[in-house]
């Protein structure tokens, strides 16, 4: 028979206040309602409540009231208690429920009467539970209207420290008494939150508007208590009336007070400037050990947030600049492409940004050859950054272009790659290594119908050991895609056959796989485009160890913190390249020495023309006219092989000749021939007939998860990892403890009991 269900009314983000009564209200923060039975387990609950309030399931806290009693929060932590819940309710259609992060809650409030006591009540233990991870709130002004109610304690002041010295020393007269002026309220109540803090009790605002303020220890009984008004004709803050005297005795330092994130923030600015990445484990002990005060990892990795915002600025007016921002790249940069697109509503949707040094050294001075790939940012609003590099005279990292998306899906590659062709438009074709995927493979058909796309083979072989995971043991799979890599670099369809079939002996089914995996886009024997050798997408590790440093910036300050180290790359190279004096690029020489050493030990047979055949461990033919010879790797490198360079000294002539001009020191120069200038200030100007004309651009909706983020591993090259093997039945996936099929083969004396004996019994 169906049981019953009733609607959980689930809320989260807001806090709860005390009533005059002692019962507790819920204020704020938003709900959503999901249907719940005895048949609910807590696990799916969890798993859906976190998807919802963007929550990691592992930290969740489920709490409710008992029908009748506002006063006591119960906890449900497992099954039990879930079904508990609906018991109690069910002659009801619906329960609230409240949710909450376990990090956040820094005390027990489970089962916790409100009036327990009046320096730890409910409403301050589970306002920092319950507390948004939105850091906008740090930022509302200190002199606005604040209710008259408790300031809740987020932090506890730590009693086994009795000496902390700089709070001490430099906020214990920050209050000094009667007729102390401050130029505003938002001044006296940050001095007065510091004396607090150096003096060890909490308070709590009787009074507090735009006029005046009246302040009162937090502990009953208790005479402490300060009067603050406007000095009249004047703006500024004058302390009309102050009791100095405590009677809380111990209550005093135990008492909770307000450690808000900005000011925890505000503190370890100076700190976060000096060392970017200063972890929040190392900001808590630094506020404990200074200042007395115990922060959970939460707290600190927040004020971390707030603290980074006010070095940097606010994310959120960093897009609102980005209309100004792209006319300056480009008033600076002349020839430079800098534009951005959003949506319907005015949000972020994607930016692309190429230098006119970049589009001019790629054309001029690089190879015929571009690597996309994208890396996630991990801003407060996300994103994704796509980028195209290109392969410099001596195989370093150049960059090409780049953008940021709000998400990396087939439009925004499709996008990309419209703007791409506008900034490298030429004539030459030009070779594209990528991902296979089928959105970006159908874009770059559709826009470069003429440009061979290489498939990466890292992404490929992953895909091969993610579809042959389970059916194979790590020995196995880890040969099969030993000898997939071997099948790509082979330059003769022997080789590759020759690799191809071992494949085949461990599994048909992967070698079925690797024929159905279009060869002709990866395979050295079948590519129709020149790569180089370059087998890999991710071949600019480089801009992607810069993005990785800059990526938590506001996006104009990432995007010049690229353009600064891209703008050193080029000056620096060009400086460096002035001091060469060879004909090639320092490694092509070096390559090109390698292959002259072999060549000493081959035999040439002249042919006919311009044929002549080669003799050592192999015979090979070679062409010299054609620039070409039949081990292939002169056509797969652009350099002579060991083959011709023995035929160029047979007949007198110099190997330099026959190397592609993309490895000369020439055309390395006129990669770097161009420089990128910087982009003065970025700040978008004050109402002015010029920014009239630019569109208000807002952050996109989504924003960070709450947890570390998982970066995407670009330059890994452990592709397998090995999986458990089960040391009975030797299956995957499990060991002998879990293993089903040794239950199943043992003998039934084994699983069932022995019968007792008379004796026994």
């Amino acid at each position: 028979m169906a049981t019953k269900k009733i609607i959980a009314i689930c809320q989260s983000g807001g806090e709860f206040l005390t009533n005059k009564d002692g019962s507790l209200s819920y204020n704020g923060g938003e709900a959503y309602a999901v249907d719940i039975d005895q048949q609910t387990q807590i696990s799916d609950f969890k798993q859906e409540l976190a998807e919802t309030f963007h929550y990691s399931v592992d930290g969740i806290l489920i709490k409710y009231f008992l029908p009748g009693n506002k006063k006591t929060l119960i906890t449900i932590s497992k099954d039990k208690d879930l079904k508990r819940m609906v018991n109690f309710f069910g002659d009801s259609d619906q329960v609230e429920v409240f949710v909450m992060t376990e990090e956040g809650a820094t005390r027990n409030v489970s089962n916790m009467p409100a009036s327990r006591s009046s320096r730890t009540t409910v409403s301050e233990a589970v306002v920092l539970a319950a507390e948004p991870i939105d850091t906008s709130l740090a930022n509302v002004p200190l002199d606005m209207e604040v209710p008259n109610e408790t300031i809740p304690g987020d932090a506890l002041m730590d009693t086994n420290d009795d000496k902390h010295h700089k709070a001490a020393m430099e906020w214990e007269n920050t209050i000094t008494g009667v007729d102390q002026r401050f130029r505003s309220f938002a001044e006296f109540r940050e001095a007065l939150h510091k004396y607090s803090i150096a003096h060890g009790f909490a308070y709590k605002y009787k009074k507090n508007d735009s006029h005046r303020v009246t302040v009162k220890c937090k502990s009953e009984g208790c005479p402490w208590r300060i009067y603050a008004s406007r000095l009249a004709t004047t703006q500024l803050i004058c302390i009309k009336k102050m009791s100095t005297t405590h009677t809380c005795e111990g209550a005093a330092v135990k008492a909770g007070y307000r450690a808000t994130r900005g000011w925890v923030g505000s503190i370890i600015k100076e700190k976060l400037k000096d060392s970017p990445n200063y972890k929040p484990k190392d900001i808590a002990n630094y506020i404990k050990k200074e200042y007395g005060i115990q922060l959970n990892y939460s707290q600190a990795w927040r004020a971390k947030e707030i603290a980074r915002e006010q070095l940097q600025g606010s994310y959120k007016e960093a897009y609102n600049q980005l209309p100004f921002f792209c006319e300056k790249i480009k008033e600076t940069n002349p020839g430079s492409i800098a534009t951005y697109a959003t949506k319907e509503d005015s949000s972020f949707h994607r930016l692309f940004i190429s230098f006119q040094a970049s589009i001019s050294g790629f054309q001029q001075g690089c190879r015929p050859l571009l690597f996309l790939d994208s890396t996630p940012l991990n801003s407060k609003y996300q994103g994704m950054l796509l980028a195209a590099t290109a392969a410099d005279g001596d195989d370093g990292v150049f960059p090409v272009a780049f953008a940021v998306v709000d998400a990396e899906t087939d439009d925004n590659w499709h996008w990309f790659l419209l703007e791409l062709k506008s900034a490298v438009s030429t004539e030459r074709s030009i070779t594209v290594v990528a991902d296979f995927q089928k959105g970006l493979r159908e874009s770059l058909h559709e826009i470069f119908q003429d440009w061979p796309h290489g498939y990466c083979l890292r992404y490929l072989a992953e895909k091969l050991n993610k579809d042959l995971k389970g059916q194979f043991s790590h020995e196995a799979r880890r040969l099969m895609v030993q000898d997939f890599y071997a099948a790509a670099y082979a330059p003769k369809l022997e080789a590759f056959e020759r690799c191809t079939e071992n494949i085949k002996a461990i599994s048909p089914e992967a070698y079925n796989w690797v024929i159905r995996s279009e060869p002709d886009h990866w395979a050295n024997a079948f590519f129709r485009g020149a790569r180089y050798n370059h087998m890999t997408s991710n071949f600019g590790q480089l801009f992607y160890s810069w993005v990785s440093e800059a990526n938590e910036l506001p996006i104009t300050q990432m995007v010049d913190v690229l353009r600064g180290k891209m703008m050193e790359l080029i000056y620096t190279r060009r400086v460096d390249s002035g001091q060469w004096v060879t004909r090639l690029t320092p490694s092509t020489e070096g390559k090109l020495h390698n292959e002259t050493s072999k060549a000493r030990s081959l035999q040439v047979l002249l042919s006919h023309g311009s044929t002549f055949e080669v003799r050592g461990e192999s015979v090979d033919m070679v062409d010299i006219d054609r620039w070409d010879c039949s081990c292939k790797e002169w056509q797969l490198t652009g350099l002579p092989c060991c083959h011709a360079i023995a035929v160029f000294e047979c007949l007198g002539r110099s190997p330099y000749d026959y190397c592609s001009r993309y490895f000369t020191i020439e055309s390395y120069r006129l990669t770097y021939a161009e420089l990128i200038h910087p982009v003065p200030n970025v700040e978008r100007p004050v109402q002015s007939i010029l920014s009239q004309a630019f569109v208000t651009v807002t952050p996109p909706p989504t924003k960070r998860p709450p947890g570390r983020p998982k970066m995407k591993q670009a330059g890994s090259t452990e592709i397998i990892k090995r999986q458990l093997q089960c040391s009975k039945c030797k299956g995957l996936g499990h060991n002998k403890k879990t293993c089903n099929k040794a239950i199943k083969e043992a003998p039934l004396s084994i699983l069932l009991p022995s019968p007792t004996t008379e004796e026994e019994t």
